[in-house]
């Protein structure tokens, strides 16, 4: 019996009846052998993390775009911060940790530069919409490539999670649901605090019995949060917060988009973004050929080649487009 095997067997001593067990994993789509030390949602952790997708999202936006300074998030901080808090409610509940890490690091790799205001412009710029969600399945299923496949192969449960941590729908592990509620943790409370290192008008005017209730500091709101959700989801089939906790932090997500999501200062570049995309969009359906490897995209639409490309791009990368593209070099030869 070998490492993998043996964790596995471990598993079943350590974990909840609740927690899903690598061994009943429901598969991948192409089979695969088994490795001898990690367990296939170790396997799925590791192949987010070694794509290039992954590294990307240390030069894609959270909420300010392009900000001046070392110490905001980016969309890189804020997945392990969601990963960081994931594993803490996933192993105070006897859940399975390594597939709570793999949907953590990868559930944002679909994002577009500039943030979800990058998401809205091609949400319009497509005529079947575009959801961050669903495109980073699509970077896991199609885009990022494993052993010079495309496509990283990941097991159902870990894509499941992906697909379904933010709308409507719930993951159908309790680790998935583990990550959707630790992505709203980590977005409501880190980004008060990078509001706060901006001094945006507005932030100092959350109300006071949210405060009371949740938290006077950044800490204090996340241990809240998380001591609230184990408490209230421990040996149960499902990951609820009590209603006092869920009701104030709800109340403070709608805080945070009258005063925050929407602020001038915050918001100040989104018709700068809209214009880069739209109109990089507009040159790279009219010049498909300058998409590298396009050629080798026969079963993708024009478009679909298109969003991909803009939709994988960081900040730096599509500034950087925009301006080789459509403003003029200067000319120093006499």
């Amino acid at each position: 019996m070998n490492i993998r095997e043996k964790y596995g067997d471990l598993e079943y001593s350590i974990l909840s009846e609740f927690a899903v067990k690598a061994k009943e994993s429901k598969g991948r789509a192409r089979k695969e052998k088994d490795c001898d030390i990690r367990t296939c949602f170790q396997r799925d952790r590791d192949r987010i993390i070694h794509s290039k997708a992954f590294r990307r999202l240390k030069h894609k936006t959270q909420v300010f775009l392009a900000p001046t300074g070392d110490h905001y998030r980016t969309r890189l901080t804020h997945t392990l911060e969601v990963s960081q808090i994931s594993r803490t409610i996933a192993r105070a509940l006897r859940l399975n940790e390594d597939l709570t890490e793999a949907i953590s690091l990868g559930h944002d790799l679909g994002h577009t530069p500039f943030g979800h205001n990058g998401e809205a412009i091609l949400n319009k710029l497509l005529k079947d919409g575009f959801r961050h969600n669903e495109q980073s399945l699509r970077v896991v299923d199609i885009l990022a490539k494993h052993k010079e496949e495309y496509g990283l192969n990941l097991t159902m449960e870990v894509r499941d999670g992906i697909l379904n941590h933010t709308g409507s729908i719930k993951p159908f592990t309790l680790e998935g649901q583990i990550v959707k509620i630790s992505d709203r943790i980590a977005y409501l409370n880190h980004d008060i605090d990078d509001a706060e290192r901006a001094g945006l008008e507005g932030i100092s005017e959350i109300p006071i019995h949210l405060l009371d209730i949740l938290g006077h500091s950044h800490g204090d709101r996340i241990n809240t949060m998380i001591n609230d959700i184990i408490l209230n989801s421990k040996d149960k089939n499902e990951i609820i917060m009590s209603t006092e906790i869920y009701d104030a932090t709800m109340e403070l997500r709608e805080f945070m988009f009258e005063k925050i999501y929407t602020n001038k200062t915050a918001k100040s570049e989104d018709r700068k973004a809209e214009k880069i995309l739209g109109d990089l969009f507009k040159h790279y359906m009219e010049h498909i050929e300058e998409i590298p490897n396009h050629g080798k995209k026969d079963r993708l639409t024009d478009e679909e080649i298109v969003k991909d490309y803009i939709a994988g791009m960081t900040d730096t990368y599509v500034i950087k487009q925009y301006s080789d593209i459509f403003l003029p070099l200067p000319w120093d030869k006499y």
